[in-house]
């Protein structure tokens, strides 16, 4: 058979389809990628494969894009050729992968899916990087530790540079030096867990346990899955358990367990799409005697929140689509608020890599305006004496810490509580 014809790999085609897609379509990749997978019928470890592929690509091309560069006389190419190179840069870097594997099976792509010409580029390219190991390409790359410690990282961690002089000025203020930035941002760079939640009253730890899991050490409900599709556990078919990540699952709890004074039978999720918090929320409350409103602004989210609480007790909640900016209640009409507010999702990057690339500081000024909007109607939401949690998915401070005290500032019926005591 010749070079031209050899049956191109289909876990890397299906990455490359993953790549194409965030990149043209602006999709999500843990989004598409499930569809990606059905349409190329990959199971198993060819699954395993085209996840790892397009979701280091996505995680580390900050890196990898300078490293193509270091090797091209004319760095401008192709898109969908760059995205070739990228998947061939991340198996030789970051990867066990053979190099010849990586770069025969790269050209094979490139042929297959754009056309004959770029194949040399593109053997020449990965051949050059496959001569060094990934920390002499960050030498060569990155700009000077000393001179440029942000820039340095940037590069090295693959994250924009505003980004991580947000997430240092984020640790600063709470834990007064940005010493764990480094470590923060490799944690951005980790393969995500695949977390599951036992809805109290609905499903028991022991029962995803017996399902190949590990207990959570924060959550009293959370459960690490060692592997295999979650759907396949039968809770999780059922509505009993879900996917959900320990931190999502701490913010639900939080928000149950913080004291409040007098009646505890009213509560509202103020932002509920997708519903997992929700989930978790009108579980507690069944079993409490309290009743959950789950507001959701966009309609078909209101359906997937409606459809993650479906093994949750009639009456112990329902869900209302509605926008949270211009509230269907009276002022005053819940014990507990939850408001899990849109955010830039920096504190997500490890399950939403693309993220870090698509959004702006002018994004962030954005949402923070929102922000402060949907706390302030859950401050007119709940009664005197009851409580409302805050939460983003970010730990930048705009859109936390200053949200807060800027909303605060302005008001004189609310006082703060300690969240480390949370």
């Amino acid at each position: 058979m010749s070079e031209r014809r050899r049956p191109v790999d289909r876990p890397r085609r299906a990455a490359l389809d993953v790549l194409t897609a965030v990149r043209a379509d602006h999709a999500y990749a843990n989004l598409v990628l499930p569809q990606v997978l059905r349409k190329h019928r990959l199971e198993g470890r060819d699954a395993a494969l085209a996840t790892e592929l397009a979701s280091g690509v996505i995680r580390m091309q900050g890196l990898y894009d300078p490293v193509v560069d270091a090797c091209l006389t004319r760095p401008r190419l192709q898109p969908d050729v760059r995205d070739v190179l990228r998947l061939g840069v991340h198996q030789l870097l970051s990867m066990r992968v053979p190099d010849h594997a990586a770069i025969s099976t790269s050209v094979d792509l490139v042929r297959a899916s754009v056309g004959q010409g770029p194949a040399g580029l593109v053997n020449a390219v990965l051949r050059k990087v496959s001569r060094r190991t990934l920390a002499e390409w960050v030498a060569d790359v990155a700009p000077d530790r000393e001179a440029d410690p942000h820039g340095h990282l940037a590069v090295a961690h693959s994250h924009p540079r505003w980004v991580v002089e947000a997430l240092s000025e984020a640790l600063s203020g709470v834990l007064g030096d940005d010493s764990a930035l480094e470590a923060l941002l490799e944690a951005d760079n980790a393969a995500p867990r695949v977390t599951l939640v036992a809805r109290p009253g609905l499903a028991d730890v022991a029962e995803l346990e017996a399902a190949g899991g590990t207990r959570t050490s924060l959550s009293p409900y959370g459960v690490v899955l060692a592997g295999g599709d979650p759907a396949a556990v039968p809770a999780v078919a059922e509505g009993r358990a879900g996917v959900q990540d320990e931190g999502s699952q701490l913010v639900a709890l939080a928000m149950a367990d913080a004291p409040l004074e007098g009646r505890d039978e009213r509560w509202l999720d103020l932002c509920a799409g997708p519903g997992g918090k929700a989930a978790l929320l009108a579980s507690l409350a069944a079993q409490r005697g309290a009743h959950l409103v789950a507001n959701e602004r966009q309609p078909h989210r209101a359906v997937l929140v409606a459809s993650t609480m479906r093994a949750v007790p009639p009456g112990a909640a329902h869900v209302l689509a509605g926008d949270g900016t211009r509230p269907a209640w009276v002022p005053g009409t819940f014990d507990r608020v939850l408001v899990d507010a849109p955010c830039s999702g920096f504190g997500a990057l490890r399950r939403r890599p693309e993220a870090r690339w698509r959004r702006t500081p002018a994004d962030v000024q954005v949402l923070v305006g929102l922000q402060q909007v949907l706390l302030d109607v859950a401050l007119e939401s709940v009664r005197p004496g009851g409580v409302v949690v805050y939460a983003t998915c970010s730990p930048v401070l705009a859109e936390t810490a200053d949200v807060v005290a800027a909303v605060l500032g302005r008001r004189d019926d609310a006082d703060e509580v300690d969240r480390f005591q949370l």
